[in-house]
């Protein structure tokens, strides 16, 4: 049993939790460059929590331009247990109206320019992917999300794309017909790279818009999707504060606390110690 360290990946419009109570900003180096921002780091309800801007304070840093890597390791190194995000997205189903918050419980991967892995060269690991969130945070976000007021669903499989352009209406019907049901620009590989920092990820995502698929004329425009976004902010703010109220006194252990464990491959005596010393926050529990 171990106490509980949330960090809060905000996306666009979720840039500060006023709830912090002493909240600080920290600076975390990490091997693999400079996150997107400082951590902003306090208590809600007695619970340690890390904010961190995805876009960075202001929307400075594209989708496409994220260091998931170095925010995830940023995290990891500052003693964070386990990492919600919380997205805007936008619905490829009718039934999900711009407004609804949505706990997502699958992915498809679309990203090409993105490091997708910690591991590489000399030091070799291949995580399992096949269930991606955490189901103990995921349901306790989404019933938090309830307690906030949202109309929340519960499972949806999530089109992760490059960007920074929006889907082409063709896409967007393609994207409908594979299943999926939201859209986003940044989930991966966020989740995967939490996987191998041993991390238990969940998603809720903010529904903004309806993608391209409707026809009618329609398309996503910026300017409605940041009125969106400033109506969905508050009550993402109050989830957080509820997941706090509502998160056991103690954390007790989850499976995937311990997803390296069958995932490296590269022989000990083969692994490159130059690898070895970047994965020190990654790695720690397994390599020492």
């Amino acid at each position: 049993m171990s106490e509980w360290t949330i960090g809060i990946i905000g996306g666009s419009g979720l840039y500060e939790m006023e709830a912090l109570e002493e909240a600080q900003w920290f600076a975390v180096d990490t091997p693999w460059g400079p996150p997107s921002d400082e951590l902003l780091i306090g208590r809600i309800a007695g619970v340690r929590f890390m904010f961190l801007p995805r876009h960075g304070r202001g929307h400075r840093i594209p989708p496409s331009e994220v260091n998931a890597r170095a925010n995830i390791d940023a995290l990891k190194r500052a003693g964070c247990t386990d990492v919600l995000a919380i997205s805007a997205i936008g619905s490829l189903r009718e039934e999900l109206a711009p407004g609804r918050f949505v706990v997502v419980d699958q992915f498809i991967d679309r990203t090409v320019a993105r490091p997708s892995s910690f591991f590489g060269p000399g030091l070799v690991a291949h995580v399992s992917m096949a269930d991606p969130v955490c189901p103990r945070l995921s349901a306790l976000a989404a019933t938090a999300g309830e307690a906030a007021g949202a109309s929340v669903a519960r499972g949806a499989t999530y089109l992760a794309m490059e960007g920074p352009q929006f889907s082409s209406r063709a896409e967007s019907h393609m994207y409908r017909a594979w299943g999926c049901d939201v859209i986003g620009m940044t989930a991966m590989p966020e989740a995967k790279l939490a996987r191998e920092a041993e991390l238990p990820y969940a998603l809720v995502g903010m529904v903004t818009d309806y993608d391209g698929w409707r026809g009618r004329g329609e398309h996503v425009e910026v300017a409605a999707i940041i009125a969106q976004l400033m109506a969905n902010a508050e009550t993402g703010r109050r989830l957080v504060v509820e997941l706090a109220r509502a998160l056991p006194p103690e954390r007790s252990p989850s499976p995937i606390d311990t997803a390296l464990d069958a995932a490296i491959i590269t022989a000990p005596g083969a692994r490159d110690p130059a690898m070895l010393a970047k994965l020190d926050a990654i790695g720690r529990r397994v390599f020492g």
